[in-house]
């Protein structure tokens, strides 16, 4: 059962820099761009050159949002 307040979104309380970290860290950047095909991880990639471009484009955010849920799901299920 859940507690009152408490949040089922896996984004609730993270940051984009701490999800964009987190992917980096667990996949870089090559295995990045190839998953999440948008160029700023493809393209000379960088944590902050990647939030700037994230930031501005809310489909790509979408992309990498997404794309970190299915991550965790993905770790829970091995």
């Amino acid at each position: 059962m859940q507690t009152p307040g408490a949040s089922n979104d896996p984004l609730h309380g993270l940051t984009l820099e701490k999800i964009v970290t987190h992917l980096y860290e667990s996949y870089g950047w090559e295995e990045l761009g190839y998953q999440v095909r948008i160029n700023c991880f493809i393209s000379n990639p960088s944590v902050q050159s990647s939030l700037k471009f994230l930031r501005k484009t809310p489909w790509a955010r979408k992309k990498v949002e997404d794309f970190y849920v299915y991550s965790l799901r993905k770790k829970l299920l091995k």
